[in-house]
């Protein structure tokens, strides 16, 4: 299917009449994830029609859902503050989000995929992008589906460019690369591990079920005041995690988030039965300066780079320069 009309396709969405569908798969627990992953991917793959149909029937399902408006409410509680501290010109929401908006001549749809548009910024705005991690095989798995859907509507909302959404799963397959693709996201080609610098440009990072690991690694990439003051991270709850690990399990293998834990705010994302599966334990975290600031100086002299060798069920897939062993 060609780029312009699989976009096309996904435009429709608020024009379609919502049909309601019940959640039919249960959320595994991490360590049988990537096992999961690897059975999915297994299975013959579907035609890209039908994935697409299913992501815009998933698209449906959510804006007519009470939980849209609420996590979208959440997301936008952050998402103020953030814009403040980063001085964008903030009056009324719309105002916050309209200051998002890259001012371009061509159309979404005929941006080519994987490009980048030479839309150039409006005077005080702010340059918002979007990096996605281990969102899984949403061409087989509903909770993959839904959490996809959720992103583009997210995009469509905060009028970030498809073209300036970045994506990966190391499992993702041929055919679900080639939709991102048609979608008009760029998909990365390498296993970054999660160590990306928002090199200086706020960045929204969306990471649900992700493992451990890949938040320390994106922690320990940006630790400064100046690069973590403009991160946003929408994933799996900062304060559940340092509840769950034992203090001296936290401090040791996931140092970054450890010492973190003081300098962010936490807002978590509202729980309904129909997506209780899909977004359980998701929170939107930010760091606001004043909070970093007042962390030790001992707190960023620290700088050593993870490496997991000793850290047993390790719950990310490592780059293809590491040992085949250390993949779970």
């Amino acid at each position: 299917m060609a780029a312009a009309a699989a976009a096309a396709a996904l435009e429709r969405w608020k024009e379609a009449s919502p049909r309601r569908r019940r959640s039919a798969a249960r959320h595994p627990r991490r360590r049988e994830a990537a096992a999961l992953a690897r059975t999915l991917r297994a299975e013959p793959e579907v035609d890209s029609r039908v994935v697409l149909r299913r992501i815009r029937e998933a698209g449906e399902d959510l804006l007519s859902s009470d939980f849209w408006s609420s996590a979208l409410e959440t997301i936008n509680t952050c998402l103020r503050k953030h814009l403040e501290q980063l001085k964008a010109p903030v009056g009324t929401l719309s105002e916050a989000f309209a200051s998002l908006h890259l001012d371009s001549s061509p159309d979404e749809s005929d941006v080519a995929p994987g490009s980048i548009s030479e839309a150039t910024l409006a005077p005080g705005a702010c340059h918002l992008k979007c990096v996605c991690y281990g969102i899984g095989n949403f061409a087989t798995c509903v909770i993959a589906r839904n959490q996809l859907a959720f992103l583009l509507l997210f995009l469509e909302k905060c009028q970030i460019p498809r073209s300036h959404c970045w994506i990966y799963d190391p499992l993702f397959s041929q055919i679900e690369i080639t939709v991102l693709n048609s979608l008009g996201v760029v998909v990365l080609s390498e296993n970054e591990e999660g160590k990306r610098s928002v090199c200086g440009e706020p960045t929204v990072f969306y990471m649900l079920h992700c493992g451990t690991a890949l938040y320390n690694n994106l922690l320990w990439s940006n630790w400064a005041v100046d690069a973590l003051s403009k991160l946003v991270i929408i994933g799996n709850s900062f304060r559940g995690l340092g509840e769950r690990l034992l203090t001296r399990i936290l401090q040791k293998n996931y140092p970054y988030i450890a010492k973190i834990l003081e300098g962010l705010e936490e807002l978590a994302f509202p729980q309904t039965s129909q997506y209780v599966d899909v977004f359980n334990d998701t929170s939107v975290h930010w760091f606001p300066v004043q909070k970093l600031t007042q962390l030790s100086t001992d707190t960023w002299a620290f700088r050593e780079e993870p490496d997991y060798e000793d850290c047993e069920d390790l719950e990310i897939i490592r780059s293809k320069t590491e040992e085949p062993s250390a993949t779970d």
